[in-house]
């Protein structure tokens, strides 16, 4: 299923995306899209057989805003340098173990909403990545398979970062990672059942119109079910955590000088394979 949130931001509504594109409501069902209904096989099943049955209602989708396709998002783990190829590209040694960082949920923004540049930022960049987000308490897992049990389904983010904060200021990376709507998540949340192997599954970002990353799940250092089992043995994650599992070559950062970072004004576009497209126009904070 392909599950989404639409209406103002912090009044978004429930919907499902069906096999004809046509956009459904869900209000009549569920209250939101959340931990707790990805937790609940028993809702999840009557959402699947309403839709199958055509007894969802249409939704007029003409100028109606597309927010985050998950609510109350409890924490979103990240995942740095986790590209064979991006650790290439920035000059740096691939982790031996997964480099974790935390953005915080109010970073979080609908698929087309504005991008802010941070005041005095001169090195704001982008980065297209999947996005887990956890199904089940996920608490010190033994393999990777367990891991991949434990995902309710998967989505794009742009994790979205400032260099110069997050390398060159000292101390940890998420002086970089957390300014204002530095986190686009959807358009939809794919359940699991519909990405048969999340190690195949192309990623690509445009800037102006210019493809600037075009890489594949399959270039990951740690591979999903491996990031959920790593990240469970230090925390707890819980359902309706997002893990955003690292992104591909061709950032500006790895760009020769001088390095193309982004600007008010500018254009972002990107995809996942199977999950959708986002586009953000930046603006000035």
């Amino acid at each position: 299923m392909k599950l989404l949130r639409v209406g103002t931001a912090g009044a978004e509504r429930p919907a499902l995306l069906d096999a004809r594109g046509t956009l459904r409501g869900l209000s009549g069902i569920v209250d939101d899209i959340d931990g707790a209904l990805l937790a609940d096989d028993g809702a999840l099943g009557r959402i699947r057989a309403a839709a199958e049955a055509g007894e969802l209602p249409v939704l007029d989708a003409a100028g109606l805003r597309i927010g985050p396709p998950l609510g109350r998002i409890g924490k979103i783990v990240c995942i740095g340098l986790n590209y064979h190829d991006h650790a290439r590209e920035t000059g740096a040694e691939p982790p031996t173990e997964p480099v974790i960082f935390f953005k915080a949920p109010d970073t979080v923004v609908g698929p087309h909403d504005t991008v802010l540049v941070p005041l005095g930022s001169g090195k704001t960049d982008w980065e297209v990545e999947l996005a887990v987000v956890v199904g089940r308490t996920a608490r010190y897992l033994e393999s990777a398979e367990e891991g991949l049990a434990h995902v309710a389904g998967y989505a794009v983010a742009h994790d979205v970062s400032e260099r110069e904060f997050q390398i060159e200021r000292g101390g940890t990376w998420d002086k970089g990672k957390n300014c204002e709507t530095f986190n686009p998540l959807g358009p939809w949340l794919v359940t699991a059942d519909e990405v048969p192997d999340p190690q195949a599954l192309r990623l690509r970002l445009w800037v102006n119109g210019e493809l600037k990353q075009d890489g594949t799940t399959a270039e990951q250092i740690f591979p999903v079910g491996e990031v959920v089992r790593y990240v469970s043995q230090f925390m707890t994650l819980y359902p309706g955590d997002v893990i955003n599992t690292g992104t591909p070559a061709g950032v500006a950062l790895g760009q020769p000088d001088p390095k193309p970072f982004l600007r008010a004004g500018d254009v972002v576009e990107l995809e996942v394979e199977g999950l959708g497209r986002q586009r953000q126009e930046l603006k000035d904070a």
